[in-house]
This record gives C-alpha cells, structure tokens and sequence, in this order.
C-alpha cells in the first residue's frame, strides 16, 4: 500500500507522531534547508514557522502538496495563487486562538480605561496613589468591531456582560451592524475601534489619516488584526497629538517593531508585541486535535474544515 507523505515542522512532532494512523508515512524538519529539501514529497504539509519568509519559500516547494494545515489564521503572504493552482486545500487556525485573542482585548480595554499602566508604575516605585489613573467605565461605551469572524463574535459575546454597546461591521445588514460602505461616517460615534480583520489588499491600511480624524479625541484604537490595516505612521501623529486618545497595538509594522520606533516611547501607545494568541497553552492541543480530525476526513474524502478560500486570502 502507497503512503501518504506528511510533511511537518518538528515543533508539533510530541503530540502528532504517537497518533498517526499507519497510512500514514511522516517526516519531520528542523531547519528551512531541512523544510526545503522535504516539501516536494508532501501530500500534505503543515509548515509553521516563526518566520514567515521561509514558510513561504518551503510553502512554495511543495509542488505536490493536496492539503496544507496550519495554526496560524492568517494566510498573508503564503503563495495563494500557486496553491489554487495545484489543487491545494488550506485549512488554517481560524477559532483556534480565538479565547485568548478576545480576552486580550478585554485586558487592552480595561488597561486603558483604568490607566493600569500608571498604577503599574507607582507600584514600581512604592508609590501609594491617592487617586485612580483611569476613571473610564466600559458600562454604556460603544465599540466599533470590524471583523466578525471567530474571533471577532467572542469578541462581541465578551464584551456585553461589561454593558458595552457593540456594533459590527458586516457585508449584509442586521441589529446594530453597519455595511462596509457606512462605517467610515460613523467613526466619531465609538469610544473603542477594534480591528479583527483578515489582512487582505482590501484591508491593508483601511485605518489611515482620514479614518484617525473622524474618530473621537478621547476614542482608543484597538489592533489584534494585522500591522498592515492601520497606517502606522498616520497612528504615530494622531497619537503624538491627541488626535485620538490610545491605541492598544498587538500587531505592528514591522515585527518585531524595531528599538528605536517612536511607538514604545508614547505613554498612549499600548504595544503588546503579537503576544495575544500565545497567551495560553492549549494552542498546540487544539490544533493537534483538529489536524486529526481532518486527518481523517481527508482519508474519507470528505470536506476539510475550516477551508481557506484562496481567492478571498481568508
């Protein structure tokens, strides 16, 4: 019987070599040069890596390959085109990351709201504060949340226990959604603008000068989407002059955002450094769990879930 070749970075090996069925014929890598040298074997790859320019380059060896699997949720620079090309399905880490990315906005929200970064401080110096930093509640706020997927709507489920009123921007309309085209004008009703978007040509810098201007001076912008939907140049100059009021970034341009970039020095600047899906330890479980599930879809010819749609990028 013909193997099926598998393909995989040596980071998931603990937790995937033990369960793999007999059909299955494994090889793992360490390196890129290693990755390169392998990818042209896979039927299917899971190829994750730190960065993001060799998972590329080992993405694009895989000529082969039917189905790529990957954590991550984002498939921004991954070669799209010459995957639909081969017949590549894509499943990624949509929802896998989703609990940990929600609570960090919460954490972001209350962070700015309280001024938890000053009490932080005073505690440093065993300083007893006489007063609160932050007088902000999160009860009756209205938030902005573009993006609705999984992240995007427990995002929204965590946020109306705190009495946040909660509007998202989605393509068909709904109760208290606005529709791509009406958001723009409607910026300076938020106290909180969260970014939850795929990064895509459509959105790449959907937050620039005009969109910072139409927001409230005492608004926060919050980002755990991608560096490349917010202008970040325009971001430092509203900030610098309180055009608006904070911005909690988990995401930069570039990363890691090099020493000398004017955003770690700005007290209103909150940079998290893309820590929010990391902040758990179930990552890797969740994803071993759902790799076997499709695994075994893929051996019955069935649906893989959840699919990228490689004409979209998410």
């Amino acid at each position: 019987m013909t193997k099926t070749k598998l393909v995989m970075a040596g980071l998931v090996r603990p937790l995937i070599e033990p369960r793999l069925p007999d059909w299955v014929d494994a090889h793992w890598y360490m390196s890129k040069d290693e990755g390169l040298a392998l990818a042209p074997q896979a039927e299917i790859g899971w190829f994750d890596m730190y960065d993001k320019g060799d998972m590329a380059k080992i993405i694009g060896a895989a000529t082969n390959m039917k189905w790529l699997n990957s954590i991550y949720a984002g498939v921004d620079g991954m070669p799209l085109a010459q995957l639909k090309a081969q017949g590549c399905v894509v499943t990624n880490g949509a929802g896998i990351n989703a609990i940990t990315i929600a609570e960090y906005v919460v954490m972001g929200m209350l962070t700015v709201a309280k001024g938890y970064r000053e009490v932080v401080r005073a505690q440093e110096r065993r300083e007893w504060l006489q007063d609160s930093p932050g007088k902000i509640e999160l009860f009756g706020s209205q938030a902005l949340l573009l993006g609705y997927g999984a992240i995007g709507k427990l995002i929204e489920e965590r946020l109306k226990p705190f009495g946040v009123d909660v509007t998202v921007v989605r393509r068909t309309a709904g109760p208290d959604t606005l529709t791509p085209g009406q958001w723009r004008a409607q910026l300076g009703d938020f106290d909180w603008v969260i970014l939850a978007v795929p990064a895509t040509a459509e959105t790449d810098a959907m937050i620039g000068a005009d969109e910072l201007a139409a927001m409230k001076s005492s608004a926060t912008l919050i980002n755990i989407a991608r560096g490349s939907v917010v202008d970040q140049d325009a971001l430092v100059n509203a900030l610098q002059t309180k055009q608006i009021a904070a911005a909690f970034l988990d995401v930069t341009t570039p990363e890691p955002l090099p020493a000398d970039h004017p955003l770690w020095a700005l007290d209103n600047a909150h940079v998290t450094m893309h820590l929010s899906g990391r902040a758990q330890d179930k990552m890797l479980v969740r994803s071993a769990m759902r790799f076997f599930e499709n695994l075994e879809r893929y051996r019955n010819g069935e649906a893989l879930e959840p699919t990228v749609n490689l004409d979209l990028g998410y």
